[in-house]
Formats: C-alpha cells, structure tokens, sequence
C-alpha cells in the first residue's frame, strides 16, 4: 500500500506524542527545566560579577556546572559534576572540584532550590568560580526557575532509601542520616549569642510549604567575624543586602528577621542542598546538631562508603510523611 511520506513537521508531533505517553506511563519520571533561566549576581565570597544560565538537560545526566572561562581548554577542563565526592572545600560553603582544578563554591543554595523543586538534571553555565549569592537564601532560585516551568523526562525518577543509622560525630558537631519515610531534617543550633542562641527545628522536604517555610530564610554572620573573614579572603561580596547580620544583641539588618528562627532554617537549606550531592532524592531523616557543611558532607560520604547503608529504589517508594509543625513556620515581626 502506498503511503505518503510524513512531513518533518508531522514526524516531530508524533515522535512528541509518543513521548508524551511514555511519560505519562512513569509515575515519578525525572525532571528537568523547561526553558533556560539567566541569573546574574555577586559571589558571597569573592566578590566578583556573576553571569549564570541554567540550561535543560537530558535524563540521567545529573547537575553539572561548566565553567564557561574554561571551555576552550576543554569539557574535562570545564565541566565540574555536583556529586559528594567532587567536594573539595567546606570552609563557609560547599566548594565542587574536578580532576583538572576547576572549582565552582557556593553551591549549596541552588542545588538547596534544585532539590527542593525535584529538578534532577541541569547544565549550569557560569562564567566565574562562584555561585551568586542573590538575596542570602534559595528563594530567588526557586522564583526564577518556577517562572520558565518544569519538564517531565522520559525516564522514571530514583532515589536512595536509607536502611541503617549512619553518623559522623567531632567533639559536639554531631551529624545522622537515619531510615525513614518520605524526607525529614531535624537541626539544632547553639551559639554564644543572646539574639541567637539555641534553636531546634524540623521540617520535611515533601511539605507543600517548605519552599515557604524555610528556603527564604539568609545566611548569616556574627559582625565580630567578619574581620577575620576578610583576612582569610572570604565574605568579600557580603553585605546586609544578602545575609543577615548579628552584633552583640540585634540584628543589624533594617528590615530584621524573616523569621523568628531564621539561623537554624538555613541551616535546614544548607544541609539539603548538601545533600542532594547524593545526585538522588534521598529516603530517610537527617538529624544535625551544631553541624555544617563539612559535617553533611562526612556523613554523605559515610554513607555512601557502605553499600549495606543504602539501596536505590524508584522514587515512587518515597512516600510523603507528615507534614512540619505548622507552628514553626511563624514570620518574625
């Protein structure tokens, strides 16, 4: 039987529609974004302009971040996968290497927005060794990628069920990733400081309102290190516009605090974007005290290290558990 050839056009739409019932077909395919997403800022640390494009990228191809200023020395050269064991600095940030000596810092709060929105594959073009900074927290990420969409992949989602207690203690800094249902992140904090103090919360990952209750919370300092920051070459591109502030006994910051408990809901977002290096969506519950980027990093790693502490199953075994104490989520006045 003669058949008439299929335009280009009509070729693209059904190859479209085939691929829209293989999705369709997943029940928690993977992720990725719909449409690239420009942001441009200061490195916290460095100092330096930023120009960042977030591009769409293929399933199974995980985050990774390219150095734009290093391309012409080649993708080994440029190309830095966001994985625990690209880790290379923790001092104040998460810093990601590859073999060759790129380096990109800071990365925590995007991939804190990344894993939070179920995003699993991204390139990351940047022009610089830093990731902008923006308001202090994950919240402009999060505006700007839910402004283009998101985009389900044909390919089913994975994740990695935590089945035994790993943790990793030094001196009081305490870190735990345990089993459990769905993802929850219990923090303790306690700092020699009236307006800080000892504070406690947890949260769940799968909570509607997470994004709410704690990816807007800023990083933050005590104004009596800042000194010594800038003597160690850090903290050049901070500012009250970008982290809240301590001095003594109040915040120095006009607008104060988005929450009463603002310290430790970053430290929540620091610890998830942390751990989604995992370069899975994690099933358990993650206990930190005193804990901070070096510590969630250890205990990734512990973790990783014994194949009898984990398996990889689909994503739809990640049952949501229980929503946070609602109570917690109170803005400051």
């Amino acid at each position: 039987m003669f058949q008439v050839p299929k335009s280009e056009f009509e070729t693209i739409m059904l190859e479209n529609v085939r691929r829209e019932r293989r999705v369709r077909a997943i029940a928690f395919p993977q992720m990725t974004l719909v449409r690239p997403v420009v942001i441009d800022g200061v490195g916290l640390h460095s100092g330096s302009p930023v120009h960042m494009v977030l591009h769409p990228a293929e399933a199974d191809r995980g985050v990774v971040f390219r150095r734009t200023d290093l391309v012409s020395q080649g993708r080994e050269v440029s190309d830095i996968r966001a994985t625990y064991d690209n880790v290379v600095n923790t001092m104040l940030s998460t810093e990601i290497g590859n073999a060759a000596g790129a380096t990109v810092s800071t990365v925590e709060h995007l991939m804190s927005a990344l894993s939070t929105l179920g995003i699993d594959n991204v390139l990351v073009e940047i022009d610089g060794s830093e990731v902008p900074v923006l308001d202090g927290s994950s919240e402009i990420f999060i505006d700007r990628i839910e402004a283009v969409g998101i985009e389900k992949l044909d390919a089913p989602r994975k994740a990695i069920r935590i089945v035994k207690p790993v943790v990793v203690e030094d001196g009081a800094k305490r870190a735990a990733l345990l089993p459990g249902e769905g993802f929850r992140l219990a923090f303790e904090i306690d700092f020699d400081n009236p307006v800080i103090g000892r504070q406690s919360i947890e949260a769940d990952l799968h909570d509607p309102f997470f994004a709410e209750d704690i990816l807007r919370a800023r990083t933050f300092c005590l104004r009596r290190d800042i000194e010594a920051m800038w003597a160690a070459g850090l903290a050049k591109g901070g500012s009250l516009d970008n982290a809240v502030v301590v001095d003594n006994d109040h915040v120095m910051n006009e607008d104060g605090l988005r929450y009463e408990d603002e310290f430790v809901r970053h430290k929540v977002l620091d610890a998830v974007g942390d751990l989604a290096l995992s370069g899975m969506a994690l099933i358990g519950r993650y206990e930190g005290s005193r804990a901070g980027h070096a510590m969630n990093n250890r205990v990734l790693r512990a973790l990783m290290a014994d194949p009898s502490a984990y398996e990889v199953v689909d994503f739809a075994e990640a049952r949501p558990s229980a929503p946070m104490q609602r109570d917690l989520a109170i803005p400051a006045d």
